[in-house]
């Protein structure tokens, strides 16, 4: 009897095992990252991606990453750069495809799945990566034909290469003893749940905050496009007849422009500069003060002082006190400028007879006072001038003006959400460069804040030139029903900005995938996003897109005049919080002793007290709502925005001297900068464009400073 039980438990495994077998063949069928994609120029199916596809595509992905990482290991013959380098840089290609997928929807369009998905595949990726930059024979093969550089006759993308791939190795721990690369495994996987966790709190406050209105009374002063919007925001939750305002920047920025209701602005405002750390659930504390000794420590695991060292050592600034140089000084420029801002809000606010001190709160409210004071204008005035399909028609003939190429609408293409729009990407010759994707409008599904992505990056595969797939994505008001989606001046320059990042990943021309569109030191990266907004206002830009979404009317000469003579306007307001954001990231990350639990709240104080930060600004970004820190790529490296100024106002005044769309200027920053990607050393790209070092003055008078 037991005999025949057996026979029978044995036939049922095997079943279930047959079942199994037949249910996960069913599935890989199914599952469209399984097979070749049939869209026009590859592009992912989203129409047909479901987030159960996910899990099972990334586990492939690892299993067959790591195949072909054991076969470069397991080769017979002699390392070279062929079978080495390059083997190793085309590797993971189908985990790439899943994975550029995954976390641009995580970041653009995320739902619970998704973020259940997130938490549970960071540490394993992070634990697969680890394997691959620990794998002991995998880094005896980089290292014998990086010892060989010298006599392999390299061209400079191929040195650069081997350089990058080289170091990241020695970076990730393949010369750490042993118990230093078991630590060190332990902490990147700690730090990418932290990473997961910290984002996803960040999102759930933002959208768990509201202001609710029911007396329309209350809505005195709002612009129509706002009180538009939150009508919408209120119907969309069920609330029809009310208004809803949010802390997303779209409904809070005009909100504490112009209501009057200073209760409702300070409610607003503390609600933006307090998210995560209001001691729930959704608190962030402990995330930024586990995440900043774990950090600490994996440095010292390298033999660094700190992070920031740690970091800093592959970008242009190279250290601590260069980063530190450069904050200081344009500190001390700006704070007396923010001083002096604060004293005219002051004095309007004493001739209102309003009887307060200017707090936080206050400051959007009564800067719009002074800029209409000082020179009679409005961002209500301008917006009708910047609907959102304007601006990126302007933007796309400037990129014609610039290099000829053209931007053509292609609604055949499926996307991952109706708000978004695809355009094929092509040169002056017809031929396709790139596809672009963009997705503009704020809502609960995605993050703040603005960004490009790739969903495919451009390389060279078996002397094919395989086109980039690349997305930006903004948190731009959405059109209502009556209103059109009408941008802010600094709305205008977030569009121009992203699609320089677009621009560098769409021109890139490298062979490599490692080297290839955005793939550049951090404090470089920016430069093509900023030189872009330099274009924004210049009056023969405007003119070619600046027009009233009613009547069609060119932006008149007159309220030209006013942007531009407000360009100065509020510097020192937007310098000062940038930098006590920039400074703050610093702070952290050159800490040498981090005390585990350390008080956040009290370290922050303290680090903005050191400065001498004015109560009335905030950083731009409180630590635990920091996310280019503590949940991006940008920890010891938010200074890089004003590190990429310097060189963007530098190189705009090359186009200042020789025209203001002059082709021969534009083709040498194409083929120095934007096609370059990281194929050389980021200064000998910037001065094979420029002839020269930038200087920080054009940084100080592009910011009304000096």
């Amino acid at each position: 009897m037991k005999k025949l039980l057996f026979f029978v438990f044995i036939a049922g495994l095997a079943f279930s095992a047959c079942e199994t077998q037949k249910k996960e063949s069913s599935e890989t069928m199914e599952n469209p990252f399984f097979k070749e994609w049939s869209t026009p120029f590859g592009v992912p199916p989203f129409d047909e991606i479901t987030d159960d596809h996910f899990r099972p595509a990334i586990a492939e992905g690892m299993r067959l990453h790591k195949e072909e990482i054991d076969a470069i290991v397991n080769n017979t013959e002699a390392p070279t750069f062929e079978n080495t380098l390059v083997a190793l840089d085309k590797s993971g290609a189908f985990l790439n495809r899943v994975y550029n997928v995954f976390s641009n929807l995580s970041s653009a369009h995320t739902n619970d799945s998704i973020q259940a998905i997130e938490k549970d595949i960071e540490p394993l990726l992070s634990a697969h990566y680890d394997d691959i930059n620990l794998n002991e024979g995998l880094f005896k093969r980089v290292k014998e034909v990086y010892e060989q550089r010298e006599n392999l006759d390299l061209n400079t993308e191929q040195a650069r290469l081997l350089e990058k791939k080289y170091k990241a190795f020695v970076r990730g721990g393949a010369e750490l003893p042993a118990d230093k690369k078991a630590r060190m495994r332990e902490i990147n996987s700690e730090l990418a749940t932290l990473s997961v966790q910290f984002g996803e709190h960040v999102l759930k406050d933002n959208n768990a905050f509201k202001l609710v209105i029911e007396d329309e009374a209350e809505l005195e002063g709002l612009p129509a496009a706002a009180i538009s919007a939150a009508a919408a925001t209120a119907k969309a939750e069920g609330q029809e007849g009310k208004w809803i305002f949010t802390i997303s920047r779209p409904s809070l920025y005009p909100f504490l422009t112009y209501s009057p209701n200073r209760a409702y602005r300070e409610k607003l405002y503390k609600g933006y500069i307090m998210k995560g750390d209001n001691e729930n659930e959704l608190d962030n504390n402990k995330i930024v003060a586990r995440t900043v000794e774990l950090r600490s420590e994996r440095a010292k695991l390298f033999g660094y002082n700190n992070h920031a060292e740690y970091i800093l050592a592959e970008n242009m600034a190279k250290n601590p006190a260069n980063v530190y140089d450069i904050l200081t000084k344009v500190w001390e420029k700006a704070l007396p400028v923010a001083k002096n801002e604060v004293a005219d809000m002051q004095a309007i606010a004493d001739k209102e007879g309003a009887g307060i001190k200017i707090q936080g709160w206050d400051w959007w409210y009564y800067a719009e006072k002074v800029r209409q004071e000082k020179y009679a204008l409005s961002e209500e005035d301008v917006k009708p001038y910047f609907e959102v399909d304007n601006v990126q028609q302007g933007i796309f003939a400037l990129a014609n003006k610039l290099w000829g190429i053209n931007f053509t609408e292609r609604t055949d293409l499926p996307k991952y959400h109706p708000d978004g729009k695809v355009f094929e990407v092509k040169e002056a010759d017809g031929s396709t460069i790139g596809i672009f994707y963009t997705d503009y409008f704020a809502r609960p599904s995605k993050r703040g804040g603005a960004w490009m992505s790739s969903f495919r990056k451009q390389q060279v595969i078996e002397g094919k030139n395989v086109i980039p797939v690349i997305t930006n994505v903004c948190n731009f008001p959405a059109p209502t029903d009556d209103i059109p989606s009408l941008l802010s001046l600094d709305q205008v320059l977030t569009m121009f900005h992203e699609f320089g990042h677009g621009l560098h990943g769409l021109l890139s021309n490298c062979e490599s995938r490692t080297l290839s569109g955005t793939s550049v030191a951090r404090d470089f990266v920016e430069l093509p996003s900023q030189i872009m907004e330099n274009w924004a206002f210049e009056p023969e830009m405007l003119a070619l897109y600046a027009k009233h979404y009613q009547t069609g009317e060119v932006i008149p000469n007159d309220l030209v005049e006013k942007i531009n003579n407000a360009a100065h306007f509020n510097q020192g307001f937007a310098t000062v919080e940038f930098l006590a954001a920039g400074l703050l990231d610093m702070d952290y990350h050159t800490l040498e002793s981090v005390e585990p639990n350390m008080d956040v709240r009290a370290f922050e104080k303290e680090s903005m007290d050191k400065y001498g930060l004015i109560p009335e600004i905030a950083p731009r970004y409180r630590s635990t709502y920091f996310q280019h820190i503590f949940a991006g790529g940008y920890s010891s490296g938010y200074y890089a925005y004003l590190w990429a100024e310097v060189l963007d106002k530098d190189a705009f005044d090359a186009f200042k001297e020789n025209g203001l769309f002059d082709q021969k200027t534009a083709a040498a920053f194409r083929k120095y900068v934007l096609s370059a990607g990281g194929s050389d050393d980021p200064m000998t790209l910037y001065m094979n464009f420029r002839g020269k070092e930038p200087g920080i003055e054009p940084l100080l008078k592009g910011r009304g400073l000096l």
